[in-house]
């Protein structure tokens, strides 16, 4: 499975109304957290219930906490866009 499909699995918890998993490692190729793995760096999209009366930073740990230390540990660099 890949890191996207992990990725995915993992936030389906979360019972998203719209989520999209979008790698970005290529755009950060050479710098500085750039494993040579090309799944370093993601941005997630996520609009989902469940996080709407949380403040930002607990939408933030839902989602890591979600992801747990195993995916977590295995990504450099997470943007959040929560809808």
């Amino acid at each position: 499975m890949t890191l996207a499909a992990e990725i995915r699995t993992a936030l389906e918890a979360l019972s998203p109304e719209a989520l999209e998993v979008i790698n970005e490692s290529a755009q950060h190729a050479g710098h500085a957290g750039d494993d040579g793995s090309g799944e370093s760096h993601w941005r997630i999209k996520i609009a989902a219930a469940s996080l709407n009366d949380l403040t930002r930073i607990a939408r933030h740990r839902a989602i890591h906490d979600a992801l747990g230390p195993t995916i977590i540990g295995r990504i450099h660099a997470l943007a959040i866009e929560i809808k």
